[in-house]
């Protein structure tokens, strides 16, 4: 069984740019690219040890960064694609932000200030597990902010990232596409497993008896703001291992694209005595 191309994940997962999206029609449970979990798990630890030597490319060059976005609801498994995709990455070169609920001294400034701070430096891949989209998400559906107010910011994260991408960043989104069905099970585990039980949070209940709703935002983000410079993929992620193979395909594909080529420093052998 062949491991699929970078080139064909990309096209089934991607969210084309400019296109109507119809979240329906992405199956939660899709397995056509990996149908054979030992064989997912081997594309994976295989794009990992990719990933990692391209980082180091990275951070020795300092042209470039990379920002993945991560987002989905609870369960989807953010901290598992992180935890696993870049399992074999140093950590020297990363730079994780987790975005909870805003602080007041956040919530005193414009609602992006506090994501282009944590945007990663040249030379470093920084990972957002959640994002500046929360604010079309959570604060759309809870009603956190004026209809109006949230119009405006599906057209200014396209400009802030557009920005980020004309300056030197990569930028990577993945909505990871998890079925009702699926969290049910996992938020399950959260009470059933005592190595889980202190993820469960019971608010995760009332954002799932609004379900639709949060559907219906996430396929509105991902129609406004897929674009050309930071396209969303959508990542079936009913299936832990699939959802991680898929993902690293993808950035593996990213990061070879920036082609980017070892610095030569200018150093000689002979130019120094080692005893």
């Amino acid at each position: 069984m062949s491991t699929p191309s970078i080139e064909d994940v990309r096209k089934r997962f991607i969210a084309p740019p400019g296109k109507p999206f119809d979240l329906s029609s992405r199956d939660s449970g899709d397995r056509d690219l990996f149908p054979d979990k030992k064989h997912a798990r081997k594309s994976l630890k295989s794009d990992a040890g990719a990933i990692d030597e391209l980082q180091d490319l990275l951070y020795a060059t300092r042209e470039k960064a990379l920002l993945i976005v991560l987002q989905g609801m609870d369960t989807s498994g953010k901290s598992g694609v992180i935890r696993n995709v870049f399992a074999q990455t140093s950590p020297l070169g990363m730079k994780v932000k987790a975005f909870k609920a805003p602080t007041r001294i956040e919530l005193g400034h414009d609602y992006l200030w506090r994501v282009h701070e944590a945007t990663p430096r040249k030379g470093f891949v920084g990972i957002f597990d959640r994002s500046q989209y929360e604010d079309v998400l959570v604060v759309k559906v809870r009603n956190f902010a004026p209809a109006d107010q949230v119009e405006q910011r599906y057209e200014q994260i396209n400009q802030f990232e557009k920005h980020l991408t004309e300056n030197g960043t990569k930028i990577l989104k993945f909505m990871l596409h998890v079925g009702y069905e699926e969290q049910g099970i996992r938020l399950k585990e959260r009470i059933t497993e005592p190595h889980k039980r202190w993820k469960f949070n019971p608010a995760d209940l009332d954002d799932r008896k609004i379900w639709p709703e949060f559907m219906k935002a996430y396929e509105t983000m991902v129609e406004r703001c897929s674009t050309d410079w930071a396209p969303w993929y959508v990542i079936p992620s009913d299936s832990r291992t699939r959802r991680n193979a898929a993902i690293a395909r993808i950035i593996r594909g990213a990061m070879e694209d920036l082609k980017l080529q070892w610095p030569d420093p200018g150093y000689k052998l002979e130019d120094f005595d080692f005893g």
